[in-house]
């Protein structure tokens, strides 16, 4: 099952950005442990250099809803800030949020619908003779192009499938960057209190249990062999 997900600093401020970038490669280390496959589609670079505003990843896998279990919520993390040594602030928060309702858009070739016809205005010969323009159609969402810029059929249709794939993706872009406006806007203010996960000091070292999804994996199948032995 896919699921797509944004890491986000929400308004915090620099150190949250800084935070985000911290947990995003822990976040990565534990999908691969997990044999979670991840896309990255988006990263908003923060204000200064190692940090991020968000980050927003495609996850992938049989076990990926287990996995998030224990990822999805607010983000603790408790220490003196890296760029304001004497600010008392010391707990800094970040989100983990699902973005439903958007999949990731895949562009196939067989989905496109050819048609030819002779070129308009002047360019040679054979304009208006042969049918050397083509318009390219996606049939999953209707967007389509017109290209007459070779006299050759076959170089116009090669042409028409690189415009129409940029087509396809802008659009793509443009949903994506509407349904992440939207998602900042529910978690302009990250949750606090409860958090899924607590670190502390510079090297992020855990202060909560170990709520990972291959440790309670690997209870489950212990508690699971318990009972069987009982049983026998």
């Amino acid at each position: 099952m896919d699921r797509i997900i944004q890491i986000t600093s929400g308004q915090g401020p620099l150190e949250c950005q800084w935070v985000v970038a911290k947990v995003l490669k822990i976040f990565l280390e534990e999908a691969k442990n997990s044999n979670i496959a991840y896309e990255m589609i988006h990263r908003e670079i923060g204000d200064e250099n190692l940090t991020l505003k968000s980050a927003t990843l495609l996850l992938k896998g049989k076990e990926v809803n287990e996995f998030l279990e224990s990822w999805l919520g607010s983000i603790c993390w408790t220490g003196k800030s890296t760029f304001r040594k004497l600010h008392k602030r010391s707990n800094w928060f970040i989100g983990i949020f699902e973005m439903e309702g958007l999949e990731k858009t895949e562009f196939h070739e067989k989905d496109i619908q050819f048609k030819t016809c002779r070129s308009q205005g002047s360019g040679g010969q054979n304009v208006n003779k042969v049918n050397t323009a083509v318009r390219a159609t996606y049939s999953k969402t209707g967007q389509s192009v017109f290209v007459q810029d070779s006299r050759s059929q076959l170089e116009n249709k090669k042409l028409s499938i690189i415009r129409l794939k940029e087509k396809v993706l802008d659009l793509h872009m443009e949903k994506l960057g509407k349904q992440m406006q939207e998602t900042w806007n529910n978690h302009l203010q990250v949750q606090r209190g409860n958090p899924v996960r607590s670190f502390t000091g510079t090297d992020f070292r855990k202060m909560n249990a170990d709520l990972s999804f291959k440790k309670k994996r690997s209870v489950l199948k212990n508690e699971l062999k318990n009972d069987r032995d009982e049983l026998n």
